[in-house]
């Protein structure tokens, strides 16, 4: 079969190997396929990215479809226009022609339209003695037609893509005004809480974005300020619970009596973290939740103590135990722990409560204060929390001191793992950059 599109083109411009395998896939044309020209170059526009041509050479391919006659792009019709470098510069918004000809020359190197050059480089037509074109010279649009099929699949691509950067964008402000309210609502209604904290992460979040943040930056910083604001949420209505225990139990559990006032104390080594407390814990002999030396002080009738077991039961049943996360995330966060795992690797929850608990033995939390925990917080919030103490070793004088510590604030609903985690991650991800 003769081949109508391979040809060289005139004067100095050089054949190459794309201007080939272009005229190759314009003789690829479906037989009986035809588009609206105008649809087609809407495609286009859309897909401009992907295809890899400029805004201005859009406009010179917008000039060039003016010349077609037919709205409908169809090879029965003919796909030569054969303007003049004059007429198209018109039709082209008044560009020069040096413009002109770098723009014409982009549309051929994106393999959109093709040259079809006379033996003196001049752009016409032979009619036949019918009137009919029976063989053209100038710019082939065939490429346009052969491709239809691509440019529309990447149309449709950019568009989904801009759609979902678009909902990403509105949720991630959502998200953004929800904690930057909710931060201000806990500090000005006093709820207890590490808010200054919690606001210093939130302000860093913020200032990690990138002027124009492209959809997988927006969406990491919506997944962990959706996490912050959850954790933000579950203190705050922990918080509100316990208010109205604690109303509750001031009006009917006044004149309660301690009746079990025989304690027996269990203490940890000396305590001393940046907090500055030192931390003295008690265990009953019936399962009397932990106190401190400030509980017992104050327990003179007895009902501080029975007080606390009322707290702690009524916020077990109310709030539940406290959220369990990923496991991946807390590998991400504690990557030391598994080498304490059988086998030195962690492919489970059960493999990181059995590293758990041979880490407890080697930091010296004793048995009693790793139930407790376990009680209060679950088996595995227990084993995380196990798991950051271990990553945090140098900066805590006292591990089981802090895990009774960390316990007493989970049963008050002021401890929360995820800032915690959080925390570790940038860290370590701070010290990965540093040694990369």
């Amino acid at each position: 079969m003769e081949n109508a599109y391979v040809t060289t083109p005139f004067g100095r411009r050089a054949m190459s190997l794309g201007m080939l395998a272009s005229q190759q896939i314009a003789e690829n044309i479906e037989p009986g396929i035809s588009r609206n020209k105008w649809k087609l170059f809407r495609a286009i526009c859309e897909a401009r990215p992907s295809l890899g041509v400029t805004d201005r050479a859009l406009t010179v391919l917008d000039a060039l479809l003016t010349f077609y006659p037919a709205d409908e792009l169809s090879e029965e019709r003919g796909l030569i226009v054969f303007p003049s470098n004059a007429q198209l510069s018109i039709r082209a918004r008044g560009m020069t022609p040096a413009t002109l000809r770098r723009h014409l020359a982009g549309l051929v190197d994106a393999g959109l339209i093709l040259r079809k050059d006379s033996a003196n480089g001049k752009r016409y037509a032979r009619r036949g003695r019918a009137g009919e074109v029976e063989e053209a010279f100038g710019f082939s649009l065939a490429p346009l037609l052969a491709r239809a099929a691509e440019i529309e699949a990447l149309a449709a691509l950019a568009v989904a893509g801009r759609e979902q950067l678009r909902i990403t964008k509105q949720r991630l402000t959502i998200c953004r005004r929800d904690i930057a309210k909710l931060i201000a609502a806990a500090i000005g209604e006093g709820v207890r809480g590490e808010w200054e904290r919690i606001s210093l992460m939130f302000r860093e979040m913020v200032g990690r974005l990138p002027r124009t943040p492209g959809i997988a930056e927006l969406a990491s910083a919506l997944e962990e300020m959706e996490m912050l604001r959850e954790e933000i949420v579950n203190q705050l209505d922990a918080n509100t619970k316990t208010r109205k225990i604690d109303s509750n139990e001031s009006q009917i559990e006044r004149h309660k009596q301690n009746s079990n006032p025989d304690l027996n104390h269990e203490s940890e080594p000396g305590f001393e973290t940046k907090l500055g407390a030192n931390s003295a814990d008690t265990i009953g002999r019936q399962g009397v939740p932990m106190t401190d030396d400030r509980d017992i002080s104050n327990s003179a009738g007895g009902g501080a103590d029975e007080q606390r077991q009322r707290r702690k039961a009524s916020t077990s049943s109310e709030n539940g135990p406290l959220k369990s996360f990923p496991l991946g995330l807390v590998l991400k966060a504690c990557p030391d722990i598994a080498d304490y795992a059988p086998g030195g690797k962690i492919a489970n929850w059960r493999d990181l409560m059995s590293a758990a608990v041979v880490v407890r033995s080697m930091l010296g939390v004793s048995p009693s204060a790793y139930e407790a925990a376990c009680v209060a917080m679950g088996p595995e919030n227990a084993a995380t929390v196990i798991a950051c103490i271990l990553e945090r070793g140098g900066h805590i004088n006292s591990a089981g001191g802090y895990l009774r510590d960390l316990t007493r604030r989970t049963e008050a609903g002021e401890f929360a793992i995820g800032p915690m985690l959080m925390a570790l991650v940038r860290a370590n991800s701070s010290v990965n950059r540093k040694a990369g």
